[in-house]
């Protein structure tokens, strides 16, 4: 069985990607869910997933954080995950970028945040 593994895994992969690309209704109904929860922390976000110009690509919410000097930001998106689940993700560093479950919005919530307080305080981690 030791050969097989490797063609196993690449399915695998081939076929999450392929979930994903295929539950952008999913992908969204999962971002706006993160949206309100960001929105009530009192962040300000970006549906980049609502745009008719990009029918295509990859649903992504952008959060926001200002400051009177500066502000940061972080872009979600959201996965297929093994199991039939989904998660988001940092858009920005792929299957490494993990956040949380989708079933978890609060703690999704909180990740970002987390994220975003660390990004506009980097002693804050």
């Amino acid at each position: 069985m030791g050969p097989l593994h490797p063609l196993t895994f690449q399915a695998g992969r081939h076929l999450l990607r392929w979930r994903t690309r295929l539950g952008r209704t999913t992908a969204i109904r999962n971002l706006d869910l993160l949206a309100v929860a960001v929105h009530s922390k009192g962040y300000r976000h970006v549906k980049l997933y609502q745009a008719d110009e990009f029918p295509t690509r990859p649903p992504v919410l952008w959060v926001f954080a200002f400051s009177p000097d500066d502000h940061v930001r972080v872009a979600v998106n959201v996965h297929a995950t093994p199991g039939g689940g989904w998660a988001y993700y940092e858009a920005g560093r792929g299957r490494h970028g993990h956040l949380s479950p989708c079933g978890g919005i609060e703690h999704a919530a909180e990740q970002v945040d987390a994220l975003l307080k660390h990004r506009m305080f980097p002693s804050t981690w």
